[in-house]
């Protein structure tokens, strides 16, 4: 049986991203990234666009959400594995540092993986919440 860690099972992956991400090891999480991998964040979204490169999505997305926000988690709770594509359903929860609003928002997280890796992302989520709390 292979150990969790190094599984290439599709839940698995996504689960070590969110637990990297979690721990704010950007090492680990972009090893759960292929090197073409698309990472789309919501239209709407203050970090919405499409980016590529394991690097890209962590210095355009993880490292940009630490600057804005203290304690930016996405909290993963409910898995939907079919094949190579895996959606959770999860919530984000984090202090905005400028106003001093908290966040709790459900979203949805649709990945795709092949090889063990996170190939494409694609995030859900009510961007008017996470703007609301940007906004005095």
């Amino acid at each position: 049986m292979t150990e969790f860690a190094t599984s290439p099972a599709p839940a698995d992956v996504v689960r070590r991203q969110y637990l990297a991400s979690a721990a704010g090891d950007l090492d680990a999480l972009r090893a759960t990234l292929a090197p073409d991998v698309e990472w789309t964040e919501m239209a709407g979204f203050p970090l919405a666009g499409t980016y590529r490169t394991p690097e890209g999505v962590t210095a355009n997305v993880m490292e940009k959400l630490g600057q804005d926000w203290d304690g930016w988690t996405a909290h993963d709770d409910t898995y939907v594995v079919d094949g190579d594509r895996v959606v959770v359903l999860a919530r984000y929860s984090a202090v905005n540092k400028a106003t001093g609003k908290a966040i709790d928002v459900r979203v949805a997280h649709s990945f795709v993986v092949r090889g063990g890796l996170i190939v494409r992302f694609e995030q859900f989520v009510d961007t008017a919440l996470v703007r609301d709390a940007m906004t005095d």
